[in-house]
């Protein structure tokens, strides 16, 4: 991480909490990014080491939100019920990684976030990538992903997509954000 300059570590020492999709390939990320802050992680398809700190489901409490990370959501675009099946619980926001291509969506009042790849997106050579940020307030949240900046001679394909939604209402949703609510949501 430290190869690609210094904002990698910029970004992540603003957060209270680092939510990592997976697919660390080696728990010296894990160890990289809680000098930062404290990480939750879940286990991807290209973790091949266990470590305690990292499962594959993981849940969240967090003012009056229940964040649920799981690395992979394949097969996305179901209907959110069956994406719910994948947690132990109902959740409000659903993380996920695996695909490092960013997305944002508010699919029948459910916000799910794949913040792609900080340091391999689009599944590009290693460079800087995208980003997400979720701002959590009690009835409110802000969920934006975006490019976190150029490496040199390797464009960033990232672009970005902000959403924002108090009390199940989208207030703003910027870039190709989806939003839908399904027939059988009522």
């Amino acid at each position: 991480m430290d190869e690609l300059g210094p904002l990698p570590g910029e970004f992540l020492s603003s957060v209270d909490i680092i939510l990592h999709g997976g697919d660390l390939t080696s728990p010296i990320v894990l160890d990289w990014c809680e000098q930062f802050a404290p990480v939750i992680c879940s286990t991807g398809n290209n973790d091949p080491i266990p470590d305690p700190r990292m499962d594959d489901t993981q849940i969240l409490e967090a003012e009056g939100w229940t964040v649920g990370m799981i690395h992979s959501m394949e097969g996305q675009f179901r209907p959110v019920t069956d994406l719910q099946q994948l947690f132990p619980r109902k959740v409000d926001i659903m993380v996920s990684g695996h695909t490092h291509q960013e997305r944002l969506e508010y699919r029948d009042g459910i916000v799910l976030v794949n913040s792609g790849s900080i340091t391999f997106p689009h599944h590009k050579e290693a460079r800087l990538g995208t980003v997400g940020l979720l701002i959590i307030e009690p009835g409110r949240v802000t969920a934006e992903v975006f490019p976190l900046g150029e490496t040199k001679g390797s464009p960033n394909p990232g672009i970005r997509l902000y959403l924002e939604i108090e009390n199940g209402e989208v207030l703003k949703a910027e870039g190709p954000v989806m939003l839908a609510t399904s027939p059988e949501a009522g």
